[in-house]
């Protein structure tokens, strides 16, 4: 029973809840709101919680953040738009290209003898290094998963309040 517990407290906290507590959240709003159109010209600053979001959404209505909200879930989903992962691929090319020719640089001006040792080192160092990196931006996504339950719920309420069923379903 206590080993249930400390493993539940653990998941709390894991990416694969905070990305289904999202995706939750989305579905939620998606199924509430049965007609996205009445968030048009609906400013977000009226929400303190929302208001953030301004400046992150072009238009600065809850219809676009609606929309953000939707296109975030799908891409999770089904993986990212081709169009953006075409483009991404293009831009890889141009880098590979580019550190490939400076690695070849590099190496030819570093003496063969030392070279093997400071490999060894800077293996050991990239693997803690690349720990440290997905530790950051584990916990980034986590906190990026959360804020946007909290707006995709807040929307939803919103949207609630907009149409007067504020209390149903509460």
């Amino acid at each position: 029973m206590m080993m249930q517990l400390s493993e539940t407290s653990r998941q709390k906290n894991s990416l694969f809840n905070a990305m289904n507590r999202f995706i939750g959240a989305v579905n939620d709003m998606d199924q509430t709101i049965l007609v996205p159109s009445l968030l048009r010209d609906v400013p977000l600053e009226e929400d303190r919680e929302m208001g953030v979001l301004k400046s992150d959404v072009e238009d600065g209505d809850m219809y676009s953040y609606y929309e953000l909200l939707k296109s975030i879930r799908s891409d999770m989903e089904w993986g990212v738009r081709c169009a953006s992962a075409d483009q991404r691929l293009k831009e890889s090319m141009k880098v590979t290209r580019s550190h490939s020719s400076a690695s070849t640089c590099s190496s030819a001006s570093t003496c063969s003898s030392c070279s093997a040792s400071c490999s060894e080192e800077e293996d050991e160092g990239e693997d803690e290094d690349l720990q440290k990196q997905f530790q950051y931006h584990l916990t980034g996504l986590q906190g990026v998963l959360s804020k946007l339950t909290q707006q995709a719920n807040s929307l939803t309420k919103r949207y609630k309040q907009e149409i007067g069923i504020g209390g149903w379903g509460q």
